[in-house]
């Protein structure tokens, strides 16, 4: 069974930048890609960045393009999220998640989850 454990989470003030990580275990043949979604307080998740596993292409929202970097290491069992000119609005729980599609921004999408990292934005 896949497992997912983030990381990297934690305070910064507007401009400033995070790295998060997404360690993965337990990969199966049948998963293609993993993304990263958010949930913002009162708000529902939506899937902001997703990395095919084996081509390395890459999706993004829009509000996050030019901000946000999503990549592999060179084992590809761990995916980062480079996340620059952070705002107020990127206040959320980040989760990294698997799906069995080809690709995709949508949270109904992904199957396997693991269990958030709080990233706030504040001065």
């Amino acid at each position: 069974q896949v497992q997912l454990v983030e990381s990297g989470g934690g305070l910064v003030q507007p401009g400033g930048s995070l790295r998060l990580s997404c360690a993965v275990s337990g990969f199966t043949p049948d998963y293609f890609a993993i993304g990263w979604i958010r949930q913002a307080p009162g708000k529902q998740r939506e899937g902001i960045s997703c990395i095919t596993l084996n081509e390395g292409y890459t999706y993004y929202r829009d509000s996050v393009k030019e901000r946000f970097i999503i990549s592999t290491d060179n084992a590809k069992n761990t995916v980062l999220l480079q996340m620059t000119s952070l705002n107020p609005d990127d206040t959320a729980v980040y989760y990294c998640a698997a799906t069995k599609l080809y690709w995709s921004l949508d949270p109904n999408d992904f199957d396997s989850w693991g269990r958030g990292t709080q990233v706030t934005v504040s001065q």
